[in-house]
């Protein structure tokens, strides 16, 4: 191994050790104290359930355990969204489950935890998986409530999707293991099954004390909605159990019950480990995000038996197609070649940029694994669309408008790996957020952005420079200098996975070694939705 690969390593490391750290922390969600009076209370935290829930050993992945990260300072925090989201197996079947975290402001719903429970509908929704959710909240958090409460995409939408989830025949099982108040009142009952704990457990559209101020009855909580209440006299619950752990119990022996789904015939195979060894990413990835590197050494390292089919391998170089399998599963990959390449008309190209021959490549291969009905994972390090007169002389709004109707028309399923840049268009052409992937995760080294900190720095440093001296003050070398790094420094933290991931731009940030997991489980949730309609590109310029 030469130096390069070494600082390279290192430098990986620390960043996945920052992300362990970060992740340690968000793991404990409204802090140590919070979690032992919860424990007080003969209640297990959001984590604990759904841990128990899930097969012991069994693999699993979260969703959104960044979001909030650095927002609602004023508030005191929303770490995780307030809710866990994790994709894992109970009995056997892959289910998504939701747990409000109670340490966070007592499970309270901020803006982002609408957002991040809206996301994990969604994925029940695409991939036709059942959903647990496992209610302990306060309910809207009200200094916010002009942020949650009326517009299309916030807390009533939740109700909305129960609905079209029941109506087609996708499971959803709600225990009420805590408070249950107001609006969220409709989630457990518009599930097709709600359980409550008896003695923690309580539902009610208005508790005790507004119940007193509104018409004057005096009740106490547990008399107005609590276990006995709802599952002997309302009827509004199906089971009550004894406690948190007998809840979860009930949960699995239900879902133990759920028949056979109809299969979407994804290929897969037995699952073989790629031959060359996967840790050698750590070096290869370089340190800096505007250096070159072979991305062929990263894909031999993600796919089976390190074995990849190339597509039109001479053409359109600065994007890699091909096809693969990822533990079993067959794919076509569409990867960002970062290395210059140099033509048969001896031109050279800059790796990271997509170029009118490797756009059109794409949307061919986009359009082949279609027909083939073989998932699509797009590994994103780009910077963009070629620029400059030849390449607009040569058609590259056309080419890349083929590419983003190629992507938006998809009816496989996609997954998206942000591994380096993922800058303007190259964005949306490499199947960015706006583009329903099924799953879209980061690795540390990851920056999402309309362009670099450096180049976004000095074009709004210039700007800003301008008007100052159209205010008549004096900019010298210093003060530009000064303008620059400080613009920089607020563009680099934008840039920053940590900021993408707590606004669920992105599902997670992870280790590059549990891609393979990811993208695995992804396709197997996939593989539970039979396509609905055919592939169609529409109107294109050809």
């Amino acid at each position: 191994m030469d130096l390069n690969f070494n600082k390279n390593e290192d430098h990986n490391k620390l960043l996945l050790s920052e992300l362990k750290q970060k992740f340690a922390k968000v793991k404990l969600g409204g802090g140590e104290k919070r979690i032992k009076k919860l424990h007080a209370e003969g209640k297990m935290t959001a984590r604990e359930r759904i841990e128990y829930l899930l097969d012991e050993n069994s693999k699993c992945i979260e969703i959104g355990g960044f979001v909030g990260e650095g927002m609602y300072a004023e508030h005191g925090g929303c770490p995780s969204g307030g809710v866990v989201i994790k994709i894992g197996y109970i009995r056997g079947k892959q289910c998504i489950v939701v747990a409000n975290d109670a340490t966070v402001k007592a499970g309270a719903w901020f803006p982002i935890t609408a957002k991040k429970n809206l996301r994990a509908q969604e994925i029940a929704m695409e991939n036709r998986l059942p959903i647990i959710y496992l209610v302990d909240s306060a309910g809207v958090y009200l200094p916010l409530q002009d942020e949650i409460f009326p517009d299309k995409e916030h807390f009533g939408r939740i109700f909305r999707n129960n609905a079209q989830m029941s109506s087609i025949g996708i499971t959803q099982i709600a225990a009420v293991m805590g408070s249950c108040v107001a609006g969220g009142a409709y989630l457990p009952i518009m599930s097709d099954e709600a359980l409550i704990v008896d003695k923690t457990g309580s539902i009610f559209l208005a508790g005790s004390y507004l119940v007193k101020a509104a018409i004057g009855e005096t009740i106490d909580n547990e008399t107005l909605g609590g276990a006995t209440t709802h599952c002997e006299i309302s009827g509004v619950t199906d089971y009550k159990a004894k406690d948190d752990k007998d809840a979860l119990d009930k949960i699995k022996n239900i879902v133990d019950k759920i028949g056979e789904y109809d299969k979407a015939g994804y290929s897969r195979t037995k699952a073989e480990k790629p031959t060359l060894e996967p840790k050698d990413i750590y070096g290869i990835l370089p340190k800096a995000r505007n250096e070159q590197y072979d991305m062929m050494e990263i894909i031999n390292r993600l796919v089976d038996n390190s074995e990849f089919e190339a597509y039109k391998d001479g053409y359109g170089q600065t994007i890699i197609t091909g096809y693969a399998r990822i533990d079993g599963w067959a794919v076509g990959i569409v990867a960002n070649q970062r290395k210059v390449v140099k033509t048969k008309k001896g031109e050279m190209q800059f790796g990271g940029v997509i170029y009118s021959d490797s756009a059109d490549k794409a949307t061919r291969f986009i359009a082949n694994c279609n027909q083939k009905k073989i998932p699509l994972v797009f590994l994103q390090d780009v910077t963009g669309f070629m620029v400059g007169s030849k390449s607009e002389h040569g058609g590259i709004i056309k080419d890349g408008a083929k590419m983003v109707n190629a992507v938006s028309n998809s009816v496989v399923p996609k997954f998206t790996v942000i591994v380096g840049n993922s800058y303007g268009a190259g964005n949306y052409a490499m199947c960015g957020k706006a583009y329903d992937p099924r799953l879209i995760f980061a690795w540390p080294s990851a920056e999402l952005a309309v362009m670099g900190g450096t180049q976004a720095a000095k074009v709004l440093a210039q700007i800003e420079a301008s008007s100052l001296k159209a205010k008549g003050e004096i900019i010298d070398e210093a003060k530009e200098a000064e303008l620059f790094n400080k613009i920089k420094a607020r563009y680099d933290e934008q840039t920053s996975p940590y900021y993408a991931a707590s606004r669920l731009w992105t599902d997670a940030i992870i280790d590059p070694l549990d891609t393979r997991t990811w993208i695995s489980m992804g396709i197997e949730a996939a593989n539970h939705a039979p396509i609905q309609k055919p592939f169609n590109l529409g109107v294109i310029q050809v």
